[in-house]
This record gives structure tokens, C-alpha cells and sequence, in this order.
């Protein structure tokens, strides 16, 4: 009798430290894994989230979603995997930029390639009024601006400051805007 009173105890005191989990910890704690996947390109992972229904255009704090993080990092395996699951590829971050314009900054030629392919505007701006025709312009990325044009890109539109692809590819950098 006296052990069943101590287990009966025992279980009571350990019922009353475990507390429910924070729904918005977890809520937090899926969020960085997810993104944490994306980065290091972890498709299991990725697929893990994926077959439970993830919402896989979720954003962090700065809107990045796992695609423009996957583009940004290199992960072309990941970012294929999440293209193929349904991932926006038109999806902005808080700054307008996108997965491809990221892929594009970092020099990863066959990860824009393929994300060239998806159905967004190729003139698609972020909130400083910059293009991804700009982008591959500015960085000297001359078979991704070639690409772009394939598409429909203008790469005579401008930005504020009258920076288009066409000045920016010419080593034209503008950073006064025009009167």
C-alpha cells in the first residue's frame, strides 16, 4: 500500500510539472525547422513537412519563405523539391525581393534557370523598384539577363534612381536619381 502511494504520488507530481505545450513555441520551433531545412537542403526534412500538409509559403520575420531561402543558399535539390510540391516562386519578401532575384545576387546560375521556368512576371519588382533583369545586369550575369529577355523581361525599365538592365549590364550605375 505504502509503494502504491508513492507512485500515485509520484505520478500526480509529474502530471502537474508537465505543462501543455505552448502552441505558439511550437508554432515557432516548426517554423525553424522548416526554414532550417531549406537553408542546409535537407529534402527528407522538407518532405517530412510536405506529406502533413505544411503550409509551404509560410515567411519568417524578414518574409523570406523556404524556397527563396533553398534559392538563396544554393539547395537546388530543395528548391526543386519545393517547386514540385506547389512553393510560390512569385512570393516576395519584405522587401519585395524573390526567390529568383536572391539566385541571381549569389551567382546561382542553374538554380534561376529553373526558377525562370515557373509563371511569374519577369518584370516582377521588389520595393526598391529593381528587377531581376536588373539584378543579373548589375552582377554581370550576362546568359541569365539573355534568359530573362527570352522570357519577356524589358530590360529597359527603370528603377527610381533610372537604372535599367541594359545601363546596369554597361557598368552605367546610377545612384542619384534623374531631375
Amino acid at each position: 500500500m505504502r509503494l502504491f502511494i508513492a507512485l500515485l504520488t509520484l505520478a500526480w507530481a509529474l502530471a502537474v510539472q508537465a505543462q501543455p505545450a505552448d502552441p505558439v513555441a511550437v508554432k515557432v520551433q516548426l517554423e525553424n525547422y522548416y526554414f532550417d531545412a531549406a537553408r542546409r537542403g535537407d529534402v527528407e526534412m522538407l518532405n517530412t513537412f510536405i506529406e502533413a500538409g505544411y503550409s509551404l509559403d509560410t515567411q519568417d520575420e524578414k518574409g523570406y519563405t523556404a524556397l527563396i531561402l533553398a534559392a538563396y543558399h544554393g539547395q537546388g535539390p530543395a528548391v526543386e523539391r519545393l517547386l514540385a510540391a506547389g512553393a510560390n516562386a512569385c512570393a516576395q519578401d519584405k522587401r519585395g525581393n524573390t526567390a529568383l532575384m536572391g539566385a541571381i545576387f549569389k551567382g546561382e546560375v542553374q538554380i534561376a534557370r529553373r526558377l525562370l521556368a515557373a509563371d511569374c512576371s519577369p518584370d516582377q519588382r521588389n520595393g526598391a523598384g529593381q528587377t531581376a533583369a536588373m539584378y543579373a545586369g548589375l552582377f554581370k550575369r550576362a546568359e541569365l539577363l539573355d534568359a530573362l529577355a527570352a522570357k519577356g523581361a524589358d530590360l529597359n525599365a527603370e528603377d527610381p534612381l533610372g537604372n535599367s538592365a541594359t545601363r546596369l549590364a554597361s557598368g552605367q550605375i546610377r545612384t542619384v536619381a534623374p531631375h
